[in-house]
């Protein structure tokens, strides 16, 4: 099978796929439609998020038996389309589940401990301590919207932390050991702490909204780490404004380029976030660990191997 990579990633895709016999060749720098000119002479294609598979593209993929993206999202990829044309679909959210849990349970313990903030004040020689008196995870509710492999590996982690967590989620019959499954409903009544672990689709796209806010019994701590358009940042900025929203710890924003690779949009509601003490910003790197890069590539050469090796 001839497959064509379309961004880069651990060299072990390359290594152990040419190990197999698979026919790789790289191609980082040509365009969408230098791309979508040669895209019939491949079997397979591996890429992350630089171009999107469109209705176009897939079409005139004509001997395309799969796409694995190395990761976990897939709104870059025409799904239907894909399916009606008999692609198989591969990604791998298992292989940044840890790093995504971490970084959650990290950018709360700063945002609610006011570790940043007080961090840098001592370093500009202020000493305050009242000031920065912190507040607990320890017997937090923390509400989780999806219950895969990012929401699994957070309430794993918070459960450790003496809080109890509770998740909704499409899908029935999802709760474990460390988290519990309740209605929407029953989460915005408890959640004391809110965690997006969904992806980004026509239903889940500014799911949280001003309605959404206005729904949560309890003023609460945020975080995102799902996709940026998952949030209205005009309604997240008001809440924080009135004290609704604790704090937010954001590692995607609205207004990034699907691309991931910077920020397109810069208004007032982002000049608000990015000058606020109330909010931890960061630039899309929950699943961004050293140890996730290979974990996320072996599951898809594994995956590859495990579907299409002779």
């Amino acid at each position: 099978m001839k497959i064509l990579l379309l961004d880069k990633n651990h060299p072990l895709i390359t290594e152990q796929l040419l190990a197999k016999g698979f026919i790789l060749e790289e191609d980082f720098t040509s365009t969408y439609d230098e791309v979508c000119n040669k895209i019939k002479n491949y079997d397979g294609i591996i890429i992350r998020s630089r171009i999107p598979l469109d209705k176009n593209f897939l079409e005139q993929a004509q001997n395309l038996k799969f796409i694995a993206r190395v990761g976990a999202g897939m709104e870059n990829i025409d799904i239907p389309v894909a399916e009606k044309l008999g692609i198989q679909l591969i990604n791998s959210p298992e292989g940044n589940r840890d790093s995504v849990a971490e970084h959650v349970v990290g950018m709360l313990l700063i945002i609610m401990n006011r570790l940043f903030i007080a961090s840098q004040e001592v370093k500009n020689g202020i000493w305050k301590r009242e000031e920065n008196r912190g507040d607990e995870l320890l017997g937090k509710t923390v509400g989780l919207i999806g219950y895969g492999n990012m929401g699994k590996a957070t309430a794993k982690r918070l459960s450790g932390f003496g809080c109890k967590v509770i998740f909704h989620d499409i899908l029935p019959g999802l709760e474990d050991e460390f988290a519990t499954q309740v209605t929407l409903e029953e989460l915005k009544e408890s959640a004391e702490v809110l965690s997006l672990h969904i992806p980004l689709t026509s239903e889940t796209r500014y799911l949280i909204d001003e309605t959404f806010i206005s729904e949560m019994k309890n003023d609460f701590y945020f975080v995102n780490t799902a996709r940026g358009k998952n949030v209205q940042t005009k309604s997240l900025v008001e809440a924080l404004r009135s004290g609704k929203v604790k704090g937010a710890c954001l590692d995607v924003l609205e207004y990034e380029k699907s691309s991931f690779e910077h920020l397109e949009i810069e208004n007032e509601d982002l000049q608000y976030l990015l000058g606020s003490e109330k909010a931890i910003v960061t630039p899309h790197i929950a699943g961004w660990t050293h140890q996730s890069k290979e974990k996320l590539a072996q599951f898809i050469v594994d995956k590859i191997v495990g579907k299409f090796a002779s």
